[in-house]
């Protein structure tokens, strides 16, 4: 399969993307990936979405000298090496990874037509997290797109504290040019609450890429100071 990588440096991590032909993709190209057997039920966009997003991880993790391929888990996520947390995203022809000593996780997504925003909204965000979208300066597919994104940046990045948490359980909390906070709430992990994760964005063509950078606990709560991601405990 046809791919081309790059590195980008975004908000103090190095995303690596990776463009990828889907038509130039063949069957035996999953012979790459140890776990290819795993994928053999799979179709064929499947499978080169599957293989673009491993190549991502790839030169992901060569750049902190590991030279392995992620499996995947019991959960259908990724599985990185001891001490390291990774996070995969795909979206139409563009793949990309990264990889950290703290968590992280990424997500890229197609922006939303206005039909599509508005048909969606009602189970994406309530109506204080629209007043919120509505009234940052960007149009609101966009925003909604951004909302979309960030939430699953986050689930991705606690994938392995929470259970398929829905949308209703991290709330939009503020949107900027650059970034967008979510507060957490019990629904999404009792462990969790009352905490706020930030996540910054920026714009690739038609598409968005959110990636989770830093949690907080609320103001009012004075039993921790503000961390970043490496202090909550694995």
């Amino acid at each position: 399969m046809r791919t081309s990588h790059f590195p980008l440096p975004f908000a103090g991590r190095r995303l690596h993307i990776v463009d990828f032909d889907a038509s130039s993709f063949h069957e035996h190209d999953l012979l790459w990936l140890p776990h290819h057997d795993r994928l053999r039920s799979a179709g064929r966009k499947r499978k080169a979405e599957h293989l673009a997003g491993r190549i991502a991880a790839v030169h992901a993790l060569r750049e902190v000298g590991v030279r392995a391929v992620p499996g995947i888990g019991d959960k259908r996520q990724p599985l990185w090496p001891d001490g390291l947390f990774g996070s995969i995203s795909h979206c139409a022809s563009t793949a990309l990874a990264v990889i950290s000593r703290q968590r992280v996780g990424v997500d890229i997504e197609k922006i939303m037509s206005q039909h599509t925003a508005t048909e969606l909204a009602p189970s994406i965000i309530d109506s204080d997290e629209r007043q919120i979208l509505q009234a940052s300066s960007l149009p609101f597919p966009l925003a909604l797109t951004l909302a979309f994104s960030a939430k699953e940046s986050v689930y991705k990045a606690f994938s392995d504290r929470v259970t398929l948490p829905g949308f209703d359980s991290a709330k939009v909390t503020s949107l900027t040019a650059t970034h967008i906070s979510l507060n957490l709430l019990p629904a999404f992990a009792a462990t969790m609450a009352e905490r706020t994760v930030r996540t910054e964005w920026f714009q690739r063509d038609n598409s968005v890429i959110t990636l989770v950078s830093a949690i907080t606990r609320f103001p009012h709560d004075r039993s921790a100071p503000a961390s970043i991601l490496s202090a909550i405990p694995r």
